[in-house]
């Protein structure tokens, strides 16, 4: 019988997969204090902040902030990551530190951006960081192989999210636009592990899919931790090139071909009414994207 942990006969596939995370890292590494705009710099004591000194559209600040409040709670990801996998091969664990050292700028970068330009009030700012981390993360999910799913998912989610921002910022600031596609580097590698991890098990044993059909069928961001997070997502969908239509597009509908979920040939009655599942779940959005696209 199968259980959600990771299956040791992968063990070398995902040494591979961490070697070429390793190789393509090293390749593009980077220090976030390459990507931000120090000549616009000012001493908020000599200068203080005034609504005045805004330059961006607010729908690309709340999607920059909103960004940086999903980033900032990287602590409790490591936790949650650490807690899962603390029984899994080594090669996991290893991945996860890296992970964790590479997605450790991104707040810092995010947010050191939205100080020296101004875009945001400071203390405001701070409030909210503050209140973020408070509030802490804790899924509903504590099973390997459903965590690699999600993380997948969130992984392409926010890279996506950061290419499309980058498109409709590039016009007020292409420094904005260099960075946040700097920050999607990041997780298209980051990415690339988790989903060809996912991909190897279902290739090993098409069955496994009874472990990742709830967390596709039920995903969200982990940045919906937020009080006003449906709020700030239905102005980033209308204003700011990342919504529903965006996430079924280049997301789940990826993510489903990826991973071959139709095609696949489970043997269990269970992982193939998972499959039916996600199939029909698939099916559902498709349609409400292709309702939305007939509208406009």
């Amino acid at each position: 019988m199968l259980n959600s942990e990771l299956d040791t006969r992968l063990e070398p596939k995902i040494k591979e997969l961490y070697r070429l995370h390793k190789e393509r890292s090293a390749n593009v590494d980077w220090s976030y204090h390459e990507f931000i705009p120090w000549d616009k710099a000012m001493s908020f004591k000599r200068v203080p902040w005034d609504k005045s000194q805004v330059t961006l559209p607010e729908a690309v600040i709340v999607a920059i902030e909103t960004a940086l409040l999903t980033e900032v709670n990287l602590p409790w990801y490591t936790s949650h990551l650490d807690y899962t996998f603390k029984n899994s091969m080594e090669v996991i664990n290893d991945f996860v530190r890296t992970w964790t050292a590479e997605e450790d700028q991104h707040s810092s970068l995010l947010e050191t951006y939205l100080l020296v330009t101004r875009n945001v009030d400071p203390k405001r700012l701070h409030e909210l960081r503050k209140r973020m981390v408070e509030s802490g993360w804790f899924p509903d999910f504590t099973n390997p192989l459903a965590t690699m799913a999600y993380t997948s998912l969130q992984e392409l989610a926010t890279l996506v999210f950061y290419n499309n921002v980058a498109k409709i910022s590039s016009p007020h600031d292409k420094d904005l636009a260099t960075l946040l596609r700097r920050l999607a580097k990041d997780e298209a590698l980051h990415y690339a592990f988790y989903r060809d991890t996912v991909k190897a098990h279902l290739e090993l044993d098409p069955n496994f899919l009874v472990f990742f059909e709830d967390v596709i069928i039920n995903f969200s961001m982990p940045g919906a931790v937020m009080p006003d997070f449906n709020e700030r997502m239905k102005t980033i969908a209308l204003e700011a090139n990342y919504g529903p239509l965006q996430y079924f597009d280049q997301v789940l509908d990826v993510v489903v071909t990826y991973w071959d979920i139709e095609n696949l040939q489970p043997t269990s009655e269970e992982a193939k009414q998972s499959q039916a599942n996600i199939m029909k779940y698939h099916g559902r959005l498709k349609r409400i994207k292709e309702r939305q696209q007939a509208k406009k």
